[in-house]
């Protein structure tokens, strides 16, 4: 692994939509269903500053970090979750940060609202990938340009960039934790087949993957 892949920073902010991160967040930090011999990855939340601040679901967060403490350098990922307030101004420190991580080659996670700071940023004008809708995504962010890379999927992975609808936070998790090679693809694929089709036979699966 390289500098800073163990450990990965999520962008907490007023109004965080808590079930978007939910699945990505457990098993990298719980790493239950990792390679043999892969670490668990650290998740620390950042912030703009260091306030509390609480999510949708009304729980209430303490960051770790402030923004400004984030190098790119020293992390592996940065996960934009989603929100309502993702094209108003203060997330701009943020925004900034996604493009310098991505020009460092670390990975950038965004589903729902993030993507639409993200076209608006133009962020997207040069990777494909998805958002909630491509009409409202261009009728909300007029500078965004990257129609010709819009794909209708439930999330999307181009040059260290993952994006997701969010009605899609098992495929964000899936498409990240590929893009990171933490686990084996067998057991990523069976791990996707039991939480979508909840079934015995796919946890059999998910359980006969990860005993080789």
């Amino acid at each position: 692994m390289g500098l800073g892949d163990d450990r990965a920073c999520l962008y907490a902010f007023e109004g965080m939509a808590d079930w978007e991160y939910g699945y990505l967040v457990a098993e990298l930090k719980s790493g239950r269903y990792f390679r043999p011999g892969q670490g668990r990855v650290e998740v620390k939340l950042a912030a703009r500053n260091r306030e509390a601040c609480n999510t949708m679901g009304g729980l209430h967060v303490l960051p770790d970090l402030a923004l400004e403490e984030v190098r790119p350098e020293d992390w592996g990922l940065l996960i934009l979750p989603g929100g309502d307030s993702w094209l108003e101004p203060g997330h701009g420190p943020v925004l900034e940060l996604a493009r310098r991580f991505l020009a460092a080659g670390k990975a950038v996670a965004a589903i729902c609202g993030a993507t639409l700071a993200l076209g608006a940023a133009g962020i997207l004008d040069d990777r494909a990938h998805t958002s909630n809708d491509l009409g409202y995504l261009k009728a909300t962010c007029p500078a965004y340009h990257g129609e010709g890379l819009y794909r209708q999927e439930a999330a999307v992975v181009d040059r260290k960039l993952v994006t997701a609808s969010g009605l899609a936070p098992l495929e964000f998790a899936q498409l990240t934790l590929g893009l990171l090679g933490v686990m084996d693809d067998r057991v990523l694929k069976a791990w996707k087949a039991l939480y979508l089709e909840k079934s015995p036979e796919a946890f059999g699966q998910l359980m006969g993957a990860l005993q080789g």
